[in-house]
């Protein structure tokens, strides 16, 4: 206890008892939140290739990276990768989020060209051509193990994969024929083929084969090496355009630890304004102002000379100020002399003085008896007198112990 006293020695008993309980309640709801809020990743059931939740879809991007497709991520608008795209061209759109009608001619253009597509999900369906999917019938919160729909395994490569689970979320409206159900969950279609001009696409009613929970059970990954189709002379692309937001630094940021500053710094707040607010009045009586202060009195002093215009009174009290300094530190008494005979003075006890010392006490001393000095000129005469008066003060160094003041200067 001692120990937390003299690291808060401006703080009374009361006051740090007061503290230590602030500091608890925020270490405990920082706790308590921490425990209680669930990972960000995990509840997030959009199958995006940055997350590693288990409805994320980073293990199925890095094993097609790890088993040499040559595939990368799109962010950038749509159109531009329509405008390059050929018959090596394929995309990849888990459960994508429509955004509007020149995304869907953006894909239908891939398609033209040549291009391959995988798409999932109900708004999956409506961007393909002739896409024709509805919400599904039956609601299942377990996956449904998918019966294969396919008779010739030349013509239905899809079918002939093996063992699919699936979480359906939505079905698909059959009568087309050039529209092939490959795989089916009860009576809804749930894995479709479909061709559209040089282009061919592949529809799943759901993204779980792709998801990081669901990718290594029975075949699901085979499910989704055969959608993409051959990798030799392909070129991959998993398009994250069309989920909501695009990824930048700040994502990264938006998880437990921003919900806890969100939760902990308004609760912090109010504690900080609760303490500071709790008392009536000061803890201590305020000083008493001075009445004045030396610059207070310089400024009054010279705003009275200003007012005046007693200007050579000024260069006057400086003028006396150095003839009694200056013949005190020449060994005289206190002579009535003018500037001329001073400055004789000064010269037989200091030679080595400014060459100008004659001129300036000339100066100085006619500046005293005119009374229309201009105050610029008065401060220059003023400065001039310190000058030559520290300048006799730094000659009369090695004797200044030995020199005696008449009582009458020192009391000036």
């Amino acid at each position: 206890m001692s120990f937390v006293a003299s690291m808060t020695p401006g703080l009374d008993a009361g006051d740090r008892k007061f503290l230590f309980w602030c500091v608890g309640i925020a270490l405990t709801l920082a706790v308590v939140v921490g425990i209680l809020t669930p990972s960000g990743e995990d509840d997030n059931p959009l199958p995006s290739s940055y997350l590693a939740g288990q409805h994320g879809a980073l293990a199925a991007y890095e094993t097609l990276q790890r088993a040499g497709y040559p595939i990368e991520r799109w962010e950038r608008p749509l159109s531009e990768l329509a405008a390059t795209a050929g018959p090596e061209t394929v995309v990849i759109f888990a459960q994508p989020m429509l955004r509007d009608t020149s995304d869907i001619k953006a894909i239908r253009e891939i398609l033209e060209r040549g291009g391959r597509v995988l798409s999932t999900g109900l708004f999956g369906g409506f961007m393909l051509p002739m896409g024709s999917p509805e919400s599904a019938r039956e609601f299942n919160f377990a996956a449904c193990r998918l019966e294969p729909n396919g008779l010739n395994p030349k013509l239905d490569a899809l079918a002939n994969t093996g063992e699919v689970w699936m979480v359906p979320q939505a079905s698909w409206q059959l009568g087309k024929p050039a529209q092939r159900v490959e795989y089916t969950c009860g009576l809804q279609a749930a894995v479709v083929e479909l061709d559209w001009g040089k282009g061919h696409a592949v529809w799943w009613a759901g993204s779980t084969p792709l998801e990081n929970g669901s990718l290594a059970r029975a075949h699901n990954l085979d499910l989704l090496l055969n959608s993409l189709g051959p990798r030799a002379g392909h070129k991959f692309y998993w398009d994250e355009s069309l989920h909501g937001s695009i990824r930048s630094s700040w994502s990264f940021a938006d998880s437990t630890a921003l919900r806890i500053l969100s939760w902990s710094l308004p609760v912090l707040a109010l504690l900080i304004v609760w303490s500071f607010s709790r008392r009536s009045g000061p803890v201590r009586a305020l000083p008493l102002p001075l009445r004045t202060t030396p610059i207070e009195f310089v400024e009054a002093l010279g705003s009275l000379y200003r007012k005046a215009g007693a200007s050579s009174t000024a260069v006057a009290v400086a003028w006396e100020r150095f003839r009694r300094r200056a013949l005190a530190l020449c060994g005289m008494r206190m002579l009535r002399i003018d500037a001329s005979e001073l400055a004789a003075v000064i010269r037989r006890r200091f030679p080595n003085v400014s060459a100008e010392l004659e001129a300036d006490l000339a100066a100085a001393e006619e500046s005293a008896k005119n009374d229309s000095l201009a105050p610029r000129e008065a401060l220059r005469m003023v400065q001039l007198l310190d000058q030559h008066l520290e300048e006799l003060k730094a000659a009369a160094k090695p004797r200044a112990a030995t020199i005696e003041l008449h009582p009458q200067e020192r009391a000036s």
